[in-house]
């Protein structure tokens, strides 16, 4: 594994580069991919079976690109601190409602009521392993995750086609395949969940 990333290191610096559209930040996001790959259990399986260079541009994709992921918690979001306003002794109980409503945060006050699901947990576990999986299988299947992850971020076909300058009707038909594949998939593993 050492020996790949010291031939291909400089490809995956330009790599991570295109795939952040020359962000000032391309050069971490690659630090942080390379990390990440030389900690995953199948990365030498990954290098033996030429596939290494596919499985590092999902992880610099999802990495740079998904609000949710690893990267954007721990770079990004590190020390940054979030406030509904300036006092909140300041609101009576109809402001901080219209506040938090407007703000999205109604949802998450009611998942604080719910209980943790750890059915959910497992399922979304499975399809975060589905989604890594189809991205070394083949550049189809490779495709049709990136789509799906960037549907997740943003379920709008339209705005996903005008950002990534590809057809609407291509990113439907991938994210459609790609949910056909993972809903077989799991219920194939004896997983039970809807997308």
């Amino acid at each position: 594994m050492n020996n790949f990333l010291e031939k291909r290191y400089n490809d995956i610096i330009l790599m991570s580069k295109k795939i952040c559209k020359s962000s000032p930040e391309f050069e971490d996001v690659a630090h942080f991919a390379i990390t990440e790959f030389m900690q995953h259990e199948r990365g030498q399986e990954l290098v033996d079976a030429n596939k290494a260079m596919q499985f590092l541009s999902g992880i610099i994709h999802r990495s740079f690109w998904s609000s949710s992921s690893q990267y954007h918690t721990l770079y990004r979001q590190k020390g940054r601190v979030h406030s509904l306003k300036a006092d909140r002794n300041d609101m009576n109980d109809n402001d901080y409602f219209d506040y938090t409503q407007n703000k999205g945060n109604r949802r998450v006050n009611e998942m604080q009521d719910n209980e943790y699901n750890h059915d959910v947990d497992a399922a979304l576990e499975a399809i975060e392993a589905i989604l890594e999986e189809m991205i070394i299988e083949s550049k189809e299947q490779w495709y049709r995750s990136v789509m799906f992850q960037h549907w997740i971020e943003d379920s709008n076909y339209s705005a996903i086609s005008k950002r990534l300058n590809i057809p609407r009707t291509s990113v439907a038909r991938a994210v459609k395949e790609a949910r056909i594949h993972i809903q077989t998939t799991l219920k194939n593993r004896g997983i039970e969940y809807e997308l």
